[in-house]
């Protein structure tokens, strides 16, 4: 007779920056199925509305290269979990520390400053590695 664990392993949660959404389309990188493959397992991709917003703006507003790119990065946030967050007066990169710190949870960006940031309060970052694969720079 086998006993089954009575305990399920826990999803976590991915904290996505806006630049996570071009990484398919500048490295031909499938960004689930690396994080798939990184993590060996169960995750939760996050997008957090105020990531949203600026995708959005980009679709609307930017040059027309922009434009199409953020359209295909919309149509990527779709199999995102949408947190929406109180937009509070200040840089979007200052929301995703503060709601990665909260939650302790790791953040796919390349946004160099953010990960120092990031790093600096020991929440993992996952980023593009040799413009071929993802990484993880701190423990999960």
């Amino acid at each position: 007779m086998t006993i089954e664990p009575t305990y399920k392993k826990k999803t976590l949660k991915i904290i996505l920056d806006s630049n996570a959404f071009f990484v398919p389309l500048q490295f031909k990188i499938d960004i689930f199925e690396e994080l798939k493959t990184l993590l060996k397992g169960r995750f939760q991709p996050v997008l957090l509305s105020p990531v949203l917003h600026e995708l959005e703006k980009i679709a609307n507003e930017g040059s027309p290269k922009m434009r199409k790119q953020a359209s295909f990065a919309l149509k990527l946030a779709e199999k995102c979990m949408l947190i929406n967050v109180e937009q509070e007066h200040g840089a979007l990169d200052d929301i995703i520390f503060k709601i990665a710190q909260e939650w302790k949870s790791p953040v796919f960006t390349n946004d160099r400053q953010l990960k120092k940031r990031l790093r600096n309060i020991n929440v993992p970052v996952i980023y593009v590695r040799q413009k071929s694969r993802l990484e993880i720079d701190g423990r999960i």
